[in-house]
């Protein structure tokens, strides 16, 4: 579990142990949730991919389930956007998750299973005016889940994509209440995401249950992405 500190990721993790996984929760920080393993990871660093998966990989055994959330915005227009803003959102949130998908189906295809959910978001299939680097890193991620589930079926590996809309994270409660009301008016259930409710999409994602679904984008969105 990539970002898997706090938020989405920490929901997450609270599933998986909950269902009685083993979860190990990756981040810069190396915090953990709840008395789960954490690990230091920087998803911008091959390296320290590595040494996070080996250490979960002595800790745990072998990877079966990879969730990719780790994710950073940095939103402005895009006249006046740096190429360092779109780059490192970009390598963050999508060159990241190829690191550790990669690191990850070496050891799921030796098991001949596994289990790859990434987090992407309704933006990236909506578009969002001031996030042309975060919408394009996340509609990236559809590509990429979708190559890999036609890459790796052969050896009953999965690999899907979650898509949340607005969630009830630290991001939201950043913004002003003008910007949060206005975030809520364009969802047809008018109201935030729990994070619970993305990691109930994760979870079934990830399970036994789900073994028959690959290349699958699952909104969580309220309706705001109506399925694109």
């Amino acid at each position: 579990m990539t970002g898997g500190n706090r938020g989405i990721g920490a929901a997450c993790a609270r599933a998986l142990a909950a269902r009685g996984d083993q979860v190990a929760v990756a981040s810069r920080s190396g915090e953990g949730v709840d008395g789960l393993l954490g690990v230091t990871c920087d998803v911008n660093d091959a390296a320290s991919v590595d040494a996070a998966f080996r250490e979960v990989e002595a800790e745990l055994g072998p990877v079966e389930v990879l969730v990719s959330n780790a994710g950073v915005v940095r939103d402005t227009l895009l006249l006046t956007m740096s190429e360092d803003a779109f780059s490192s959102v970009i390598d963050t949130n999508l060159t990241g998750a190829y690191r550790v998908a990669k690191r990850a189906a070496k050891g799921m295809l030796r098991l001949r299973r596994g289990r790859l959910v990434f987090v992407s978001s309704v933006v990236g299939l909506t578009g969002s005016a001031g996030q042309a680097n975060y919408a394009a890193s996340k509609a990236g991620l559809i590509g990429l889940a979708r190559s890999l589930a036609r890459e790796l079926s052969s050896r009953a590996i999965t690999a899907n994509v979650v898509a949340p809309g607005p969630v009830d994270t630290d991001m939201l409660r950043a913004l002003t209440e003008a910007q949060r009301s206005a975030a809520v008016a364009q969802v047809p259930l008018g109201r935030l995401a729990h994070v619970d409710e993305v990691a109930a999409a994760v979870a079934f994602l990830s399970s036994e249950a789900a073994s028959y679904i690959t290349g699958a984008v699952l909104p969580v969105d309220g309706g705001l992405g109506m399925g694109h």
